[in-house]
């Protein structure tokens, strides 16, 4: 019995020695390296091209209407207009305009006849402001144009490489918004819950895309002068280490935000199927209530709309910068209405559904913050992690993201940061319902990693 048991882990080794010194897979991923560089390319120039699109619809045509800011009133307009674009997209072009954000980031890969329509929804919706982030139109991005190049080379009969390939395509899209290959890699290896000799054979190609991906994106920044918005929060409070105090308060806060998040899953789920239905008109109307919510925001509290319209990366980064610029009242207005807002969204329009819960997590515990011994950072590092952990299930991804965000103070704040993930994903675990058999069917996923499957 120990000699059969010892040789498994030997025929596994000579397994995967084999795998990766074969010719085929030595050229899998040469491609990948190749692959990185278009793929990055297409995924600036969509996310630049976004952010400008969204600059002109919250900055410029305010200010040339004049106005200093977005007026209350500002969202109810553009978002009727994102509801009448996406109708169409959604009703008649192949793929519908992509993946349901209630669903995650799980599902099969967008293929080459979908992507044109996953790409025009979210080119023409999310700088209105439907209040969903970017992350799942460039892994459409990138898991399209992957699977486009294997055909056009004539390897599409190869449905592994092909799954390969695509997944590879998708971490080196998402690898460019989460800040490089590392999030992006571990988000591929907890999420795809891959072992052994299949996990190596799988990760190798994603970082190879990832990291070339990664340099070709960060240098055309550099050399365009163009802004791609990418989740980064360059200015953070006072470096301060969690103590008994943050630990007490930031658990149970840890908790809240997850029954937060979980409900606005929730909603999303009843939103897809009260739009299964007059599909186009119930979009419009979903857009219209996603428009009134921000509205309401800003009517509430005074502040600019586009705080709450929009994905969330420039707002968390405000929130990092300047956590006392907003009061409490300001900050639960914020999650009260973008929840709402982003609730509705998750189930009737086309986006990510991270970014903003991210930025959801992250003001309900600056909300809380100012009880007796919590403190601004620890709050702003575990809002990060609670909620990423919540929407994604994947509590390790989640801690890496918030370590990464929090940059210079990520290491006093890991523990914190680390019980706030695991204690959110069991949270969320226990509030979610079980997923209706027709939302598993149509690959919805509870976590936000990219699927392995081949698409058309």
């Amino acid at each position: 019995m120990t000699a059969q048991a010892n040789a498994a882990p030997v025929r596994a080794e000579e397994s995967l020695r084999q795998t990766l010194l074969s010719p085929g897979y030595r050229r899998l991923l040469l491609l990948c390296v190749l692959l990185g560089v278009p793929i990055a390319l297409a995924c600036f120039f969509f996310v630049g091209l976004q952010h400008e699109a969204q600059h002109w619809v919250w900055t410029t045509l305010p200010e040339a209407a004049g106005y200093a800011s977005p007026p209350w009133w500002w969202p109810l307009p553009a978002l009727l207009l994102a509801g009448l674009i996406l109708a169409p997209i959604v009703t008649r072009m192949p793929g519908g305009g992509g993946h349901l954000p209630v669903n995650g980031l799980g599902g099969a890969p967008v293929g080459p006849r979908a992507l044109p329509g996953a790409v025009l929804a979210a080119l023409a919706t999310l700088p209105l402001g439907v209040v969903l982030g970017p992350e799942a139109p460039l892994m459409a991005v990138g898991s399209g144009l992957a699977l486009l190049a294997v055909r056009r080379a004539g390897a599409g009969g190869d449905q592994r490489a092909s799954a390969i390939l695509a997944t590879a395509g998708s971490t080196a899209a998402i690898s460019t918004i989460l800040g490089g290959p590392v999030a992006a890699a571990v988000l591929l290896i907890e999420g795809a819950g891959l072992a052994g000799a299949r996990l190596v054979v799988l990760l190798l190609p994603c970082l190879l895309a990832s990291a070339t991906g990664a340099l070709v994106f960060t240098g055309f920044g550099r050399w365009t002068g163009l802004e791609i918005g990418a989740l980064a929060l360059p200015d953070l409070p006072p470096q301060a280490g969690p103590d008994a105090g943050d630990f007490l308060w930031g658990l149970p806060t840890a908790a809240l935000i997850a029954v937060l998040v979980t409900l606005g899953r929730e909603l999303g789920r009843r939103t897809v199927t009260w739009t299964r239905r007059h599909t186009a008109a119930r979009t419009v109307a979903c857009a219209t209530a996603v428009g009134v919510c921000v509205a309401a925001y800003a009517l509430i509290t005074g502040r600019s709309p586009a705080e709450a319209a929009l994905s969330g990366q420039a707002t968390l980064a405000q929130l990092a910068a300047h956590p006392h610029a907003w009061s409490v009242g300001a900050l639960v207005a914020l999650v009260a209405c973008k929840g709402l807002a982003w609730g509705v969204a998750l189930g009737a329009l086309r986006g990510g559904p991270i970014f903003p819960a991210v930025l959801l997590g992250a003001a309900t515990a600056l909300a809380c913050s100012g009880l007796p011994g919590f403190g601004a950072t620890p709050a702003l590092a575990l809002g990060i992690a609670a909620a990423a952990a919540a929407v994604t299930g994947l509590p390790l991804a989640s801690s890496v993201l918030a370590v990464l965000l929090m940059g210079r103070d990520a290491h006093d704040q890991t523990p914190l940061i680390v019980m706030a993930s695991v204690v959110a994903f069991a949270v969320a675990q226990l509030v979610r319902r079980a997923e209706p058999e027709e939302d598993r069917a149509s690959g919805g996923a509870p976590g936000g990693a990219p699927a392995t499957g081949a698409a058309r």
